[in-house]
This record gives structure tokens, C-alpha cells and sequence, in this order.
């Protein structure tokens, strides 16, 4: 089949890869769209400091997974939705036909593994993939495969505002207004937090975070995010979301945020980074890192969607087939262009 694969850092299509067969606990899936994520985009470029930043990490359980060798072709895409076409022996799962979506995650023998960058497992950018029966979800109330591919990356937006101990009486500041950020913004407004101030550089981005429901954008370039933010909410409690991944911007946050303010930081950055103690300190700010999402808060987010309590259609800017993979990853690098690409396999 046709699919394709990260290789000497650069995205290739390759027509020869092997044709999935679903074993014992897998379903096989034709898949309909699958979203660019900027996670991947990072792959591409920073791939080699990721894998040596993950070696060094402690205190994550060992999940006996092969190690990713980035001298050989990856294989990526886990923003996914896809129909059924088979599913493995002695498993129960979907029939045939019906369109799902689910964690990018592989339950084997061998504990769970990651469908995010593998050298083994077809992934979103190609024609087939295996997913693992226990975490495949039918997408409900006939919700499109395009919409129903961006359930993963508006999980995580979901995620990062249930790590914020909301308790109704904050609003929020969200730094950045790419895919992440608007997630973000999405998830706070089905939260009925209000108000939401957010910032970007780009036109179109700020564009985009007034439709998924920010109540006011604001050009960093020309007025400060925080004086915005105390203009229209004075007497709330602030968290405030970075959404960014640049190095000194949370030392920033933590310079100019409200006393008190939670801070939850979403946006990775890939270098190393510098923060000045002493501010946070002087007023008590409340830290919070978020990666990912929870099994529920996955399927619930896929509901919201279904159900129309979250409307993603407005970040679907673009779409293209397996041949237009490597020129769409170029496109992502401007922010003004494109919010979210999905891959069309067929």
C-alpha cells in the first residue's frame, strides 16, 4: 500500500509499504482523514533532540516498548478517523464499514505502545493502519471523517483545562493561537469560562480564536495581553494557558500574570528554557504542566464534536492526498496560511 514515511528528515511517499494484517485484539481500518498535528511538524525537525530528551527522563514506567530508530523510516500521523475493514481473530470490534476513531496507542503483549512516531506501525499518513480493539470508538450521530479526525488534538485542549483547578470564578489567557491554543480556547468555552483573552501575532490566528469563542484577541505586538485581560475581567481569577513552546515565555508569564493566577503550560518547547523563581513566588502563582489526554477524555471529546458542543470545522483549512504530504508540511511552517491540514488518503 501506499503511505508515507519521515525519512533523513524530510516527509517521503513510499508506495511499497507492507499491507497491515489485523492479529488477535486488532481492527483493521481504511483510513479517511488524518490532521497534520505540530507535534509532528517538531518530529521533523527537532526528532533527534526529542529521542535524547526522552532517554534522559526519569520516574516514567518502562513500557518495554522497541526503541524508535530515526536512522530509519517513520512512520507518523495519529490525528485519525477511519472505516473499518476487518477485524482481527477471536476480537470483537466494529463491523465492517463503520467509521471510528480511537487513541493512538497499540495494546499488545508487550505493554501499550505509541502510534505517534513508530518504524513499524502505519500510522495516519497512509492507506491502512491496525488499531487496538479495546480503545476503537464508532463515531457517533453521523459526524463526517474529516470532523471526527481532529478528536485527538482537541482532546488535548480538553486536558489542559481540566489540569487548571477551575471552580467558576476564573477566566482565562491564552498565549498562542495555533492548533493547541485554539483547542484550548474550544475547551474553556464548553467549560463556560468567561471571559477568554487571547493572544497571537498572526491576523488569522486571532481571527480563528474569536470564532472558537475568545471573547476578546488581543496583537501582542500592540497591547499587552494582561492589560487586556484586566480591562475585562477585573475581579476574576486568571489561569492563564501557554500555548506557545518559545523559550522565555513562561518567564514571562510569570513576570506580568495576576497574583494568584494559575499558569498551565501546554506548548513544548524544545530547547532548554530559563525561569525566574522569584516572580512566581512573589505571587504564589499555581504551575501546571499538560501532555496528551485521558481515555475519557477522548471519547468525551468526541461526543462534544458529534453532538455539536464543539464545532472544529472552522480550523479545517486545507486538505490533500498521501502525494501532497511533504509540500503541506513546508505550508504549516506559516501560521498565516493554514491552521490545521487534514490528509486525505483516497
Amino acid at each position: 500500500m501506499r503511505g508515507v514515511v519521515l525519512r533523513d528528515d524530510r516527509m517521503v511517499v513510499r508506495e511499497d509499504v507492507p499491507d497491515p494484517v489485523p492479529a488477535l485484539g486488532q481492527v483493521l481500518v481504511d483510513v479517511r482523514a488524518c490532521g497534520i498535528c505540530g507535534s509532528d511538524l517538531h518530529f521533523v525537525r527537532y526528532g533527534r533532540t526529542m529521542l535524547e530528551l526522552a532517554q534522559k527522563l526519569r520516574g516514567l514506567p518502562d513500557l518495554g516498548a522497541p526503541p524508535l530508530d530515526i536512522g530509519r523510516d517513520v512512520f507518523m500521523g495519529h490525528e485519525f478517523s477511519g472505516e473499518v475493514l476487518e477485524v482481527g481473530p477471536d476480537t470483537i470490534g466494529p463491523a465492517p464499514g463503520t467509521l471510528v476513531t480511537a487513541m493512538p496507542v497499540m495494546v499488545g503483549l508487550d505493554g501499550p505502545r505509541s502510534m505517534a512516531y513508530s518504524n513499524d506501525l502505519p500510522a495516519g499518513y497512509g492507506e491502512r493502519m491496525l488499531l487496538s480493539a479495546p480503545l476503537v470508538l464508532e463515531v457517533p450521530n453521523g459526524l463526517d471523517a474529516r470532523r471526527a479526525a481532529l478528536t485527538e488534538p482537541m482532546a488535548v485542549g480538553v486536558h489542559a483545562v481540566n489540569r487548571a483547578r477551575l471552580t467558576g470564578n476564573e477566566g482565562a489567557v491564552v498565549i498562542g493561537s495555533g492548533p493547541v491554543g485554539l483547542a484550548v480556547i474550544a475547551a474553556l468555552r464548553l467549560r463556560e469560562v468567561e471571559p477568554i483573552v487571547a493572544a497571537d501575532f498572526s491576523p488569522a490566528r486571532r481571527a480563528l480564536a474569536s470564532t472558537m469563542g475568545a471573547h476578546r484577541v488581543v496583537d501582542p505586538g500592540a497591547e499587552d495581553v494582561f492589560d487586556a485581560w484586566a480591562a475585562e475581567a477585573p475581579g476574576r481569577a486568571a489561569v492563564v494557558f501557554e500555548a506557545v513552546g518559545v523559550g522565555g515565555m513562561i518567564d514571562e508569564i510569570f513576570r506580568s500574570a495576576p497574583l494568584g493566577a494559575q499558569v498551565v503550560v501546554v506548548g513544548v518547547c524544545m530547547g532548554s528554557d530559563a525561569v525566574t523563581p522569584f516572580y512566581g513566588i512573589s505571587k504564589e502563582l499555581d504551575v501546571h504542566f499538560a501532555f496528551g489526554y485521558t481515555p475519557e477524555e477522548f471519547a468525551s471529546t468526541l461526543r462534544d464534536i458529534a453532538e455539536g458542543r464543539m464545532d472544529v470545522a472552522p480550523m479545517i483549512s486545507g486538505e490533500v492526498g498521501l502525494d501532497g504530504v511533504p509540500e503541506a508540511f513546508e505550508t504549516l511552517a506559516h501560521p498565516d496560511q493554514h491552521c490545521k491540514i487534514l490528509v486525505v488518503p483516497r
